[in-house]
């Protein structure tokens, strides 16, 4: 049986190789095994996401904000989740406040700024 340092580390290469969907293998198995290491929930949210596995990624860096509420990445990537899941209103908490905690970051304000008005043009935003 391989150690959680070990499914880490090969989720990780593949990761960083771009293969997201086989380092999601790996970095599940890890999450399992230590679901409260954040570094292992940020890697699968990444491969998930750029695998295109919107509502599970979201679901990783929710699990992150949760136990690290200043973690200005993980909310800014559940927030991108959210939108690309075209849940626009719930993106603009997560984005608003990754802008609070890194305000030198141009791509976060971007975004959020996008899911403000995306969230205000969809039937989603009328009903805020």
């Amino acid at each position: 049986m391989e150690s959680v340092y070990d499914l880490y580390q090969r989720g990780c290469e593949l990761l960083h190789h771009g293969d997201h969907q086989a380092a999601i293998v790996p970095l599940s198995k890890a999450r399992d095994l230590e679901p409260d290491k954040t570094s292992i929930r940020e890697a699968l949210g990444r491969a998930l996401f750029h695998a295109q596995h919107y509502e599970s990624a979201a679901a990783e860096f929710h699990a992150i904000a949760s136990q690290a509420p200043t973690n200005d990445y993980a909310l800014f990537c559940l927030g991108r989740s959210m939108q690309l899941l075209g849940r626009h209103r719930e993106a603009r908490g997560p984005l608003a406040l990754a802008c609070s905690l890194a305000p030198e970051r141009a791509d976060y304000r971007l975004y959020r700024d996008r899911a403000r008005r995306d969230a205000a043009s969809s039937p989603e935003g009328e009903r805020a």
